[in-house]
């Protein structure tokens, strides 16, 4: 998985739970026997696909920073964005990020490589259907 997929990931909560055992009365218990199909039933209708809500980035990372028990300024710092959603901000993981997002700068951590990185990250936030204000777009 991506480095920015996994911040979408944790800003929309998508992560996915592990599945859970099922209860061992569940696992005992008679399986009921297939019915043979009826010849005249139909198809289930389809259902329209989920539709993705738009979240309002700010808002929603201004409550994740208040409930998290640090002071991140993660309106102007990647490595402060990456902290507040949960995910390891290493020099290897922003180089990573900067190489999937397009930086054509020299690596190695620079201001201009962090400051770049900070900015591309709110665009593709906002192309994954985020409302980002402008502010942390330019």
């Amino acid at each position: 998985m991506s480095i920015f997929s996994m911040i979408r990931d944790a800003i929309w909560h998508k992560r996915k739970a592990a599945p859970q055992p099922a209860p061992a009365a569940a696992q005992n218990a008679p399986r009921p026997q297939p019915q043979p199909p009826h010849p005249q039933a139909q198809a289930p209708a389809p259902q329209p696909a989920a539709q993705v809500q738009p979240i309002d980035i700010e808002a929603h990372l201004e409550e994740l920073a208040r409930h998290g028990g640090q002071q991140l300024d993660w309106r102007h710092s990647i490595v402060d964005l990456m902290k507040l959603v949960g995910i390891d901000p290493s020099l290897h993981n922003r180089e990573d990020l900067a190489r999937e997002l397009g930086y054509g700068g020299a690596l190695g951590g620079s201001a201009e490589m962090n400051i770049w990185l900070h900015k591309a990250v709110m665009r593709e936030l906002e192309k994954s259907g985020g409302k980002v204000p402008a502010a942390l777009l330019d």
